[in-house]
Parts: C-alpha cells; structure tokens; sequence
C-alpha cells in the first residue's frame, strides 16, 4: 500500500483511478487512514487498525464516501476512532449508542415525559388541576419539543423569575415544586434516559423568595369596592369573581365550570372529583343570589361556563382581569384566593355548624369522619351559603364611597376587637 500525504488534489486527480480493481493509498499524517479508489472512479475513506473486536489483525473499516465527508472530517473520524480504540471503546459500539441517544432525545422530549406524568402521576395528586395546567402552560410551552435532558438550571430558574415577575410568587413556588416532582419521577421509572434534575440545586427561597402564609381577609369596603368592580367589568371575569365571592370555590373551580354540571331545577353545583382537590366530588347547593347570576349568564357553543372562546375552553387570563379590577376598585394587596379566605372568614360569624363551614369549601373533616360520614350535608350547605348571601347583601348595601382612611380605620377596629 503506497503511502503518501493525502491532499484533495490528489484524491480527485483521474491518475487515482486505476484500469481495474481498486488502490489503497494510506495517509502519512494520520496513521492507518487510508483512501481507496476503484476502477469506476469511487471513493472512500478507511480506517485500518486492530479494533477492540478484534485486535489480533488488523481490519478495514469504512468511514465515509469521499464527496460525503471531506478529508478533513476523514482525519477527524479517524482520530476520534483511534482516540476511542485506546480507550478499549469499538467505535461501532459507540456509535451505536451515539444514534440511541439521539433517537431518544427526539422521542423524549420535554412534552412527551410531561403527557406521560400528568397521565401517570398528577392525576393521584391533591392537586391534580392545577399541576397539570402549571406543567403544560410554564413549562411545556417553552420546551416541549426539546429533549428532557437538554433543560438546563438557568433555564427553569429564568422561568420561575418570569412567574414571580408578573407578580405571582406563590404560583412561582408550586410551579418549581411540580416541576421537581416530575424530574424525580422521570429518573425513578429508569425509562426516559434522564438521570440528572435540573432542578435539583435550585432553592427556592433564594430564587423565588420565602414563601409565606397569607392571612389577608377583604374588609368590608374592601369587598364592596371588588364587587363593583366586578359590576363594571362584565362577562366572563366580573361574573366569575362574583360566584368566588358568593360560594367559596377555588378560582379555577369556578373558571372550569360546565354547563352540565349545574342542575337548575335542584339549584345545585356538582363538581366532579377529578376536578378537585381532594379528589372527590363535591356538591355546592346555589343560593338565590348565585343561581340568578348563572341564570343569567349568555350560553356559548361550548360547553364552558366562563369563557372567551365561544364555550371550547375555560378562561385563563386572570393575571389581566386582575390588574383590571384593580384599577376600577382602588383596593391593593390582595389574591383572588383571598376571596375564599373572606369567604370562610365571613362563614365564622353565621350560626352554622363549624363542620358544614368546612364542607362547604371542600375542606373534609380527617379521620373517621372522611371514612365512614358519607351524609352530603347539602340541606346545611345550602343555608350556609344562604345566610351568607343574606349577610353579604347587607355588606354590598349602597353607602357613601368609603377612602382609604375609612378602610384603615376599619382594619384598625378590628384588629383591636
């Protein structure tokens, strides 16, 4: 085999080409490259060396058509493979595994392991709602058709930064937590090739901030001032604070509301259970004030109660509606969760059991009583939540426009009450 230093002159001269057979030309520079050239003008790139298969003999391998590789990325391969050799690595072994990982980067991508955890997992959550549409909307939006191990820290924690930005701290910090959870849970199952979290050093106190109980009970002209924002705002969003305020629910309790769902003739609201937080259905009798709202309410195409797409989906934009409110109200420092909390709050002070206060709010005794009380209690629901319309209609009473100094001397009496 003659030896010389290989150049693309050399390769594509027609004096390569011998009259028949084949000629093998090894390359002075890389030792055991070699390039063949038939009688038919074809050319390729060989690597001749003892590979870990089999390193008695010596063996030719190929390692690209010249015109598909160049031959400089001949002298690369052949280095790498070498380099591989040395290692006790067979270069075919190793590409093996190259072209496995790459096939399942493109078939576990981000989406994919994040259907497969919503499916097998989120739906045995407490909080099987919200996680999914946390998963699917801060994170699968971004990355769904990356592959999972391609997520880098600085990634997810830029993606924590732009919840908190736009002023939702607490949802920052579940989002973060889901977002864990399903990196363990993909590693667990030993099925998606992940191995590594980028979640893993990221802490959320530091990234988010501490997270803290909130107490914040709307005062009196506080929800007055709310409830007549809600007036001038109009369907969907002024109706739906309005029922948060009415019932207790959850905001997306209330925002995933169907048509079906409610029955008009007993007045009541059944929630299924796979929209709940405890996982179990659960029943909200409608109170005069709340069964008129939904009566009348404009019905869609869709089946969807609160919605801006013609009934096909629920509405998602509370973020908007939110500073919306805000500016037509002028009342500051307060999540639409605390409406549930002003709700419950204002429940303490109506001659109902402390029991049927909780069960309205879903919030199930534990214990013995979980297990076995299986009564509905709607009856004692359904006066709860008509006393507190009764009361809340007394708070919505027309007065004079209350400032600021009125809302803090409020605050003020009863904090010292």
């Amino acid at each position: 085999m003659a030896k010389v230093l290989l150049t693309d002159r050399f390769i594509a001269s027609p004096r390569r080409v011998p009259e028949r057979g084949r000629v093998d030309y090894q390359d002075t520079q890389v030792p055991g490259l070699a390039l063949r050239v038939t009688s038919t003008g074809h050319r390729s790139f060989n690597l001749i060396t003892r590979y870990p298969a089999n390193p008695k003999n010596p063996t030719r391998r190929n390692l690209g058509e010249y015109g598909a590789i160049n031959l400089d990325e001949a002298r690369e391969r052949a280095r790498e493979w070498i380099g591989l050799i040395r290692k006790g690595t067979d270069p075919r072994t190793h590409e093996a595994r190259r072209k496995a990982t790459e096939q399942r980067n493109q078939v576990n991508t981000f989406g994919v392991v994040a259907a497969a955890f919503i499916e097998r997992h989120v739906v045995n959550l407490s909080k099987a709602t919200d996680a999914k549409r946390s998963i699917e909307t801060e994170f699968v939006a971004r990355w769904g058709q990356r592959p999972i191990n391609d997520i880098l820290p600085g990634e997810v924690a830029e993606a924590i930064r732009a919840i908190v930005k736009r002023g939702s701290p607490y949802q920052a910090h579940n989002a973060l937590g889901y977002l864990r959870r399903m990196y363990n849970w993909a590693i667990g199952t030993h099925e998606f090739g992940i191995s590594e979290s980028p979640v893993e050093r990221l802490k959320p106190a530091d990234l988010i901030g501490r997270r803290e109980a909130r107490e914040r009970v709307l005062l009196d002209g506080e929800l007055r001032a709310v409830w007549g924002a809600c007036e001038g705002m109009g369907h969907p969003y002024g109706p739906l604070v309005k029922m948060m305020i009415l019932t207790g629910q959850r905001e997306r309790e209330i925002a995933d509301m169907v048509w079906s769902e409610i029955n008009f003739d007993q007045a009541l609201w059944t929630i299924p259970a796979k929209r709940m937080k405890g996982g179990r259905a659960h029943a909200v009798p409608l109170a005069p004030e709340a069964l008129a709202l939904l009566k009348g309410l404009p019905r869609f195409k869709g089946e969807y109660v609160f919605t801006t797409t013609d009934g096909e989906k629920p509405v998602n934009g509370f973020a908007k509606a939110k500073v919306r409110i805000d500016k037509l109200c002028g009342v500051t420092g307060w999540k639409f969760h605390d409406l549930r909390r002003t709700a419950r709050t204002g429940f303490s002070a109506l001659p109902v059991q402390d029991l049927v206060r909780e069960l309205v709010i879903a919030h199930a005794r534990p214990g013995l009583h979980k297990v076995y009380d299986q009564h509905s209690y709607v009856d004692e629901k359904r006066e709860c939540l008509t006393l507190w319309e009764a009361r809340l209609r007394g708070i919505l009473a027309p007065k004079p426009p209350a400032d600021v100094a009125d809302i803090e001397a409020e605050r003020i009496r009863r904090a010292g009450a």
